[in-house]
């Protein structure tokens, strides 16, 4: 079965909490219908339990639905070595020769490990420019330090993850790079100016308006909204859509961070108010899902659209010699 197919999906993306589902989840899951799931590393042991895992996700939703990670390479990554494949930070990977050789490689690489378990979406890339004032939460996970230089890493990682069969997420629109705390405990505030802003933070960002998957923000950008973080603010949410160019479809970024105010419904149905397409809730608490459930609509007509057309780009991954690969990646990562 399809999504066109099956009943029109609740708006969100849940997790869940273990290696492996449990009746409650399934059942929740059955009769809410998320659009896809998120993994994390309390959800990963082995491959044969985390293609267990992904079965019986879809089993529960009754289609072939998406399931991500957060699979960015280096301090990122749920799925660590020795079992999977190490990558050094993407601000190091992004000052060595070749770069853009390089992401295209290191995206083929994760898309490598992601598919063969059934997970068929990944959270990256970023195109948040990294700055001096850029929290370490975020910093050497950039891509690099210039408009031009972020565009091709990340565009090459894209490149190189669609071609191993899995989706690319970009993030975090419109921009987190001048973020100075970390928004997973605290709002962070951007005073810069709206020419600045345009010149560079969301620069990126038009450059890569075509991708078919983008995840917000949770930063104030006071020269737009000074009240709101982007992840609610129509303003914020209508210069993605409108002043950006980006018409993919649209994700929060984790709806529980402590940069939102207000309980968890209200903060996932003014994400869906401002503009945005899903709710993304991470930490698979049986009973906040519950409550999501309950107050979630089903996903907009234009939300559905947006998704189909993301998950038409789902294709089974190009042959590629795995050695070969792996030799060459590992002579362009920096020492």
């Amino acid at each position: 079965m399809t999504q066109a197919d099956a009943p029109r999906p609740t708006a969100v993306i849940f997790g869940c909490a273990g290696l492996e589902l449990t009746p409650q989840e399934a059942a929740l899951f059955a009769t809410c219908q998320p659009w896809g799931f998120i993994l994390f590393a309390r959800n990963i042991r082995d491959r044969a339990q985390i293609a267990k895992l992904t079965a019986d996700l879809r089993a529960a939703v009754g289609w072939h639905a998406p399931i991500m990670i957060d699979q960015e390479g280096g301090r990122v990554a749920r799925m660590a070595p020795p079992d999977w494949r190490g990558f050094p930070p993407a601000l190091d990977q992004a000052a060595a020769p070749d770069a853009e050789r390089a992401f295209w490689l290191r995206g083929r690489a994760i898309a490598l490990d992601l598919a063969e378990v059934g997970i068929d979406v990944n959270c990256a890339p970023l195109a948040d420019i990294a700055l001096d004032e850029t929290h370490a939460v975020l910093r050497n996970r950039c891509y690099g330090t210039e408009v031009a230089q972020v565009v091709t890493n990340a565009r090459a990682m894209a490149d190189g993850m669609r071609a191993g069969g899995v989706l690319p997420v970009l993030k975090h629109l419109p921009g987190y790079g001048r973020g100075t705390v970390d928004s997973h405990l605290d709002l962070p505030r951007v005073s810069a100016g709206a020419a600045d802003l345009r010149a560079t933070d969301f620069a990126p960002f038009v450059a890569l308006n075509d991708m078919a998957m983008g995840m917000t923000a949770h930063l104030v950008f006071e020269a737009f909204d000074k009240d709101r973080p982007a992840t609610v603010s129509p303003v914020m949410m209508d210069l993605i859509r409108s002043e950006i160019g980006f018409d993919g479809l649209l994700m929060t970024d984790d709806i529980s961070m402590e940069a939102l105010s207000g309980d968890l419904p209200w903060r996932a149905l003014a994400a869906l108010d401002a503009g945005c397409d899903l709710i993304l809730h991470c930490n698979g608490d049986l009973a906040e899902m519950v409550r999501l459930h309950k107050a979630l609509p089903p996903m907009s007509a234009a939300a559905c659209r947006r998704a189909e057309r993301a998950l038409a780009e789902r294709h089974t991954p190009a042959p590629v010699d795995i050695p070969a690969l792996d030799a060459e990646r590992k002579a362009l990562e920096p020492s």
